[in-house]
């Protein structure tokens, strides 16, 4: 995803809102509930906290909490200010994350109602069509009554939100690029008999997916930000207190939501500062010139390696509530950004991390000597 820099506060704004929005909502599991499963959490956090990232793609086993984690993380989310009643959740101050309609009325100084909302998660099903995803044109009413009749698709929907597509591997590979395409520039174009219409669509892409099902061709899971693997828990304690969980929440949802109440908003301010701090974050010359190095020696393609990396372990520290990125702080990072991107051949398996970590070792002068 290639949002503007002011993305970084996109889910928490601030001017005052005129309207308020507050649907009845179902419960959803607490995000700081979730046992196990840590790569995936911290791949989905950095995400938020810098949207140019460029999303994630969580492969693991089925039953092992994907869609569960994604829906916790988007509840956790503070809410936005959009502008009421816009099908496109437009910002109601900044330019870039404006539909052109809104932007027109701004400029003409028009009055503008806001309201507040919670970030969206808009669900992509497989059965999905480009017109579905997109959008689209009644080209009959463009043409008898002189405006551009639009009827907005999921990507409009997903705007300043989540975007979650599962089993993303057995999505049509043409719809997975359109995806893509539009999670990296910020903008939706739909065009049809010579009429073009556009809108801003800069949202978090997460894709799941079983590897059994098989994966995704390399030049588009290249384009993923970052690669979480998940497998199924081993360990009998650690299972048991993940069913009990489940169970308690639930037997009684409201309790349980009661008992997380404090650490979900600990987290969700957490967040909030270190979307703040990432503007302050710098990362040293010497730790960025052996990233690029790691990258080259693994024979990564491009340079979005070098650049989600660099992104990433920024994202890492002012979670961590500093501003100076460390060599840890790297290594924390770098599988996550580099193990789908070193697969040649569409039939390979992607590296757990042993072959990343190795060569980070090496170049960051960490090996172990034995005696």
């Amino acid at each position: 995803m290639s949002p503007t820099a002011e993305v970084s506060n996109t889910l928490n704004a601030g001017a005052l809102p005129t309207v308020t929005a507050t649907p009845a909502r179902r419960a959803v599991f607490p995000f700081t509930a979730i046992v196990g499963q840590e790569e995936m959490k911290l791949a989905l956090l950095l995400n938020v906290i810098d949207p140019k990232i460029g999303g994630v793609m969580i492969m693991g086993d089925r039953g092992t909490g994907k869609s569960t984690t994604i829906r916790a993380l988007t509840d956790l989310l503070p809410e936005i200010e959009v502008v009421a009643d816009d099908p496109f959740n437009s910002h109601p101050s900044d330019p870039d994350l404006m539909s052109d309609e809104v932007r027109d009325r701004t400029l003409s100084q028009t009055d503008i109602k806001i309201a507040r909302k919670k970030v969206q998660m808009v669900d992509l099903p497989l059965g999905a069509t480009e017109d579905r995803v997109c959008g689209t044109i009644d080209i009959e009413k463009a043409l008898s009554e002189g405006v551009k009749a639009f009827e907005p698709g999921l990507l409009a929907k997903a705007n300043r939100g989540i975007l979650y597509v599962d089993e993303v591997n057995l999505l049509d590979d043409h719809l997975v690029d359109v995806l893509l395409d539009s999670a990296a520039s910020g903008w939706n174009t739909v065009e049809r008999e010579g009429i073009s219409i556009r809108h801003p669509a800069k949202f978090i892409l997460i894709g799941s997916g079983n590897p059994e099902e098989g994966e995704l061709r390399p030049q588009l899971l290249d384009r993923f930000g970052m690669h979480a693997e998940i497998r199924t828990v081993k360990d009998p304690n650690l299972r048991v207190e993940i069913v009990e969980q489940r169970s308690s929440f639930d037997q009684n949802p409201a309790e349980f939501l009661a008992k997380y109440q404090r650490e979900q908003d600990e987290m969700q301010q957490r967040l909030v500062e270190a979307q703040e701090r990432l503007k302050s974050v710098t990362i040293d010359r010497e730790l960025r010139v052996k990233i690029s190095q790691v990258c080259a020696e693994l024979d990564v393609d491009g340079l979005r390696g070098d650049l989600v990396t660099n992104r990433a372990a920024k994202a890492f520290t002012a979670l961590e509530c500093r501003t100076e990125v460390t060599v840890d702080d790297i290594r924390r990072v770098m599988t996550l950004c580099l193990r789908h991107r070193l697969r040649k051949d569409p039939l390979e398996s992607i590296d757990s991390g042993y072959k990343v970590t190795k060569v980070f070792d090496r170049v960051f002068g960490l090996e172990t000597t034995e005696g």
